[in-house]
């Protein structure tokens, strides 16, 4: 492969990396949205934020999915993360709403 063919072949693969983030970006706003309507319900019922049998459940459900090539132990702690903003976004929320969220 010349220089010039592995310059456009980085292009692409960063070129389809965006679109990939765009969609992740999308993904986690719409994943947010229905965390956003779970503390809504959480706090009509006066329930605690952490659920820790729930996240060991979604841990459970990415890893049994996962077809590689991440490693399971990846994928736990990119959605440590993730569940950890949302987290924060529905005590944020809750919080708002007058609410003392746990």
């Amino acid at each position: 492969m010349t220089p010039e063919e592995t310059g456009a072949a980085l292009d692409d693969c960063r070129d389809r990396i965006d679109v990939i983030d765009r969609r992740i970006v999308m993904l986690l706003n719409e994943r947010a949205r229905v965390v956003e309507k779970i503390g809504d319900l959480k706090q009509t019922m006066q329930m605690r934020v952490y659920e820790p049998k729930r996240e060991e459940a979604v841990f459970a459900n990415i890893t049994a999915h996962n077809g590689g090539p991440l490693r399971p132990e990846a994928l736990k702690r990119i959605y440590e993360r993730v569940i950890d903003e949302m987290r924060t976004l529905q005590r944020d929320r809750m919080a708002a709403k007058g609410h003392e969220a746990k």
